[in-house]
């Protein structure tokens, strides 16, 4: 969705990572109570701590499977982790490519995380740099109301690359904080080999893995999020006028980008097609679709 200074939410995760089984067991329980976590007994149902209850439900708010205002499972939700939906277990890792894009997306209650994918471009850089970079973003964006404090926003700079980095096998870290993410699995970040400190890498690059269906996907959503029926692939790869970048929020190369985008032509034809104007390389929607029968084909095939 299009980034709004006025609409900003950082810390409500209560610096818990989302973890595997999370989203479809809370899912789940909302499914069938959509009052679990406020209910007294939300530990016994969901099986979790007290001070996690509040972090699943955060993180199927910020990855788009429950309404945050009615608190009940969205179309996405479903068609994703209902019992009959795609996946509802993460055993594709074109749902955590899907998941991913859904949170680096939602610029409204996953802010830090839409900044990082979509703002923040230094290949190589410390989690110093990145709480830095972050501080300064909401300096600038926020003038009028009550900033967050340092400490939130420590805590969102430092929680985005311990959800993308796989474990190192640290023994001194406990067996619950080792657990990796889903999302460590895309390898969008990567700490430094051998380097000095916290180091970590953010690099563009081909990514084969990345399912033609989540990408087609992720463009019907532009073509609804800017209300146009032709987008430039500039506009595609790089965030501009506070809108994603499917190039960005992937860290895709031009060249993998522009790949995709002409398979995706023929992945579900007479729907989009690439045009160069003016040697200005633009994609077209052709005709009406539902952005879930992307991934319905992919999941069907997969």
């Amino acid at each position: 969705m299009k980034f709004n200074p006025e609409r900003m939410a950082f810390g409500r995760h209560g610096t818990f990572a989302v973890r595997y089984a999370w989203l479809p067991k809370g899912f789940q329980a909302i499914s069938e109570n959509r009052d679990v976590f406020e209910s007294d007994d939300a530990t016994v149902t969901l099986g979790i701590g007290k001070n996690m209850v509040s972090a699943i439900k955060y993180w199927l708010h910020a990855c788009r499977m429950i309404d945050p205002v009615f608190n009940i499972p969205t179309d996405m939700g479903k068609a994703l982790l209902s019992e009959e939906g795609f996946d509802p277990y993460l055993e594709d890792d074109a749902t955590i490519w899907l998941l991913h894009w859904l949170l680096a997306t939602n610029a409204e209650l996953a802010t830090s995380w839409f900044w990082f994918f979509n703002r923040f471009h230094k290949p190589e850089f410390t989690g110093q740099e990145i709480g830095t970079a972050l501080a300064d973003f909401v300096n600038d964006k926020i003038v009028n109301k009550k900033k967050p404090a340092l400490a939130t926003l420590s805590n969102d700079s430092g929680l985005i690359p311990r959800m993308y980095t796989q474990s190192t096998g640290n023994t001194r870290t406990s067996i619950e904080d080792a657990l990796d993410s889903p999302f460590s699995v895309l390898k969008l970040i990567t700490q430094n080999a051998g380097g000095r400190g916290r180091g970590y890498q953010s690099l563009p690059m081909a990514r084969p893995d990345l399912p033609l269906g989540v990408v087609g996907f992720a463009v019907c959503e532009m073509f609804e999020m800017k209300q146009t029926s032709v987008i430039p692939t500039e506009d595609l790869m790089y965030s501009k006028d506070n809108y994603p970048a499917i190039g960005s929020v992937f860290r895709l190369t031009e060249n993998d980008l522009i790949t995709k985008l002409e398979n995706l032509v023929e992945f579900i034809p007479g729907i989009l097609d690439m045009r160069d104007t003016a040697g200005q390389h633009q994609i077209y929607l052709l005709g009406t679709i539902d952005a879930i029968e992307f991934l319905t084909k992919h999941y069907e095939n997969s």
